[in-house]
Order: C-alpha cells, then structure tokens, then sequence
C-alpha cells in the first residue's frame, strides 16, 4: 500500500482526501469478468450538447461492444444507448474496432470522430500492429450526421489504403491511435495536429523491436488542413526513442501549445524487460508547428528532478483559465514496465519551459487498503467541465484479475 507518508515524500498532496476532488459511478459494470470504460465529451464549440461512449471490454486490448448516448444538458441526463459494433466475424478474421470518440475543431465547429479498424486473422490484439487503419467521419451538426467515412492518408499520390503514411504498408506495420488522450491540437492558423504512434520495420522489412519489451513505437505527428469536408493529412518525422533507456521506444503521445509558439509532445516510456531502467515519462519539442521535433529526454519537473512515471498513457490539458495540466501516474518508486499504475496525480505544466511544477503535483486517486495491488488507474480521458470549470476525469478503477476483469466506469470532478 502507498500510505500518505510515501505520497509526500514523492511530493505528491492527497488532494483526493481533502475534499477536491469527488469521485462517483458514470456507468456500472455489467458483472463479475467485465469492465466498463466510458467517457463524454462535448459536440459544439460552446454549449451543453455531449455524447458519451461506453466500451466493455474482458480481455487486453479489445472491445467486445460499445454503446452510445447522447445528453442535451451538460451530461445531467443521457438517451438510451445504442449500441456500435466493435466486432464482426468475417471470412479472413475477425473485424476489430477502437473506438477514440469526438473531439469539435475549435476553429470550425466541426466534430471529428476517429477510430481504429483492422482485420485480425486469429484475433489476436498484437496482429493489429501490422494491419491497423485510422478512419475518421466530420459532423457538422453535433454528431447527427455525417460526411462519409475517411481513411486517414499522407496526401502525396503514391499513399494509399495499402500505404497511408512514410514507412507504414498494411500487413508489414501500421500507425496507430493512442489511448483517448492522444486527442487532436488546432493551432491559430487552423492546422490540426494529430498524434499517433508507428511500428517500425527493420531493414528487412519485419516488425522492429531492439528494445526487446512486449512492443516497440515510434511517435508521429500528422499535420492536418482542411480541404473541404475532409483533412489533407502530412506526416511529421518520427519521434524516436533511445532502445538502451525505452524498451518499448516513445508511444502514446500527447500534445501541447507553450509560449513562443512552441510545442509540447509528452510520451510514454517503458522499462519493460529491463526493470533495471529508471522508468520515465519522455518529452520533446517542435519549434515549427509539428513537422520536425526535438530528440526525446526524460521529462523532468520544472526544477531538473527526474521523477519515476509507468508505462501508461497521460494526457495534457489546455484550460480556459490559461493553466496547462498534466494528468497520468507518478509513482515514489521506480515502477516495473505498467505497474503500478497508481497513484495517478494531476500537475500543472510550465508553459515557458514544458516541465512538470513538482509543488503542483498531487494526487487524485490511489490504491485503497482493500484494493488488489493489481488495480489500475489509466486509459482514462479528461476535459474542462463548461459550467463548474472544474476539470472532468473519465477513468476505471479497473482490476484485470485472472478470474475475470471488473471495474465501475468513475466520473472524477477535480477542483483547479
């Protein structure tokens, strides 16, 4: 257990026993050997129009059905769910889709919906790093309706459906959504940035893996214009890990604007395979609007301390009263590839330097002494809530035990 000595000593305050932060039930588990994941998001510029989404999952890495409602007043009340399917049998494999929810381009109105969809001959989750798509649909009016479906594609001739990006072909490798939180940035002159993650080939064309942990990334960003109802997409160089100090290179990247017009690209690390490796949240920085980026260094607080992060996604957060937070795990000790991901904290960024503000950082849950050390506090998604201005934190308190998956899908309302 993770007392409050230990939190402190971390530098992290219990905020989650004080009163600022409130936590309840979004959407309820089914039974023994589901867990529910939910999240809301809203579909205008302004106003309290919402969808949420709600996916059930029972096993790593798939989605065995998701369902979706829609709210007219701020999330208060939802409308029946109706259900999306995540799954299809078909004659080559199993259909698999991951699902990434809405995100309104603040520059247009519009809501943009992206997903993952690939073809798993076994259906096994590993097979979609050689045969993932990322598609996406553009809503004009709140997620109503929709203009078609599109793949996303680097807008030169020679990509195509088999081809979409530098470096990727389908069935050798593919390019990837992260988590929820790898959520889209508009920049002033309307450019949309997109982050995602690669699997890189080696020079003979298979899966790259020099770090030797359960995967291996590379990190992108896509630049995206508007053409129309669709988005020209270009692809930004890779963001490579060092092999030696990331065993699964730099995956699941979240993006933010600092001042002098320079961008923040936060990502998860991993140790996994070599626990000896400090465990560490990595950073790196554009200075020209996301096509080129600086090599990735452990992200640090704002004074030059390391401090020790799992292998887990995070999410920057942009708020309307000029604050930059962080949301992901910072653990007293160094964790060992995922685990633990708890306890799982909110900072705020330094806009001049992207690093962490330590006497910022606390803690918003944590593992309880009746919880199994195996509890989970990640794959989470969080917004600003437009009426209290409180931040809203989307996250399962989710146990993948052996005997079957449990977890409540949990609305956190965290005071700033």
């Amino acid at each position: 257990m993770i007392t409050r000595r230990k939190l402190l000593c971390a530098g992290l305050a219990p905020a989650f026993a004080s009163g600022a932060v409130r936590r309840e039930v979004f959407l309820r588990s089914p039974g023994q050997g589901t867990a529910v994941m939910a999240s809301a998001w809203y579909t205008r510029r302004a106003g309290g129009e919402m969808m949420s989404i709600e996916e059930r999952w029972s096993r790593s890495d798939t989605i065995d059905v998701a369902y979706y409602r829609r709210s007219a007043d701020y999330g208060r009340t939802w409308s029946a769910p109706v259900e999306r399917a995540t799954g299809e049998r078909r004659p080559d494999g199993m259909l698999r889709r991951h699902l990434r929810g809405g995100w309104v381009d603040p520059s247009t109105d519009r809501l943009l919906e992206f997903w993952l969809e690939g073809i798993l001959p076994s259906d096994d989750p590993l097979e979609g790093l050689r045969r993932w798509s990322i598609l996406y649909t553009v809503s004009t009016d709140g997620g109503r309706s929709h203009h078609g479906i599109e793949p996303v594609i680097h807008k030169d001739r020679e990509y195509d459906a088999d081809h979409p990006l530098p470096g990727v072909w389908r069935g050798k490798n593919a390019a990837m959504l992260g988590d929820h939180t790898s959520q889209p940035l508009t920049l002033g002159d309307g450019t949309i940035l997109l982050p995602v993650q690669v699997s890189p080939l080696d020079a003979e064309g298979k899966l790259y893996n020099p770090g030797g942990g359960y995967t291996y990334h590379d990190s992108v960003v896509l630049v995206g214009r508007w053409k129309g109802m669709r988005i020209e997409w270009e692809a930004s160089e890779a963001v490579r890990g060092d092999p030696e100090r990331t065993t699964r290179g730099v995956v699941e990247p979240t993006l933010a604007r600092l001042t002098r017009n320079r961008l923040l690209m936060v990502m998860r690390g991993s140790n996994d395979a070599k626990p000896a490796l400090p465990g560490y949240r990595w950073v790196s920085y554009s200075n020209d609007g996301g096509r080129r980026w600086s090599t990735p260094a452990p992200w640090t607080y704002s004074n030059g301390e390391a401090f020790f992060s799992p292998s887990a996604c995070s999410q920057l957060l942009h708020h309307s009263k000029g604050k930059l937070y962080w949301l992901g795990n910072v653990t007293p000790v160094n964790p060992r590839g995922n685990r633990p991901r708890y306890p799982f904290v909110i900072g705020e960024v330094d806009q001049d330097t992207g690093l962490l503000i330590r006497n910022s950082v606390r803690a918003v849950d944590d593992k309880g002494p009746d919880d199994d050390p195996l509890l989970t506090l990640s794959n989470f998604y969080a917004r600003e809530d437009r009426e209290t201005k409180g931040i809203a934190l989307h996250m399962t308190r989710l146990f993948a035990l052996p005997g079957g998956w449990r977890g409540d899908a949990t609305l956190y309302t965290i005071d700033v």
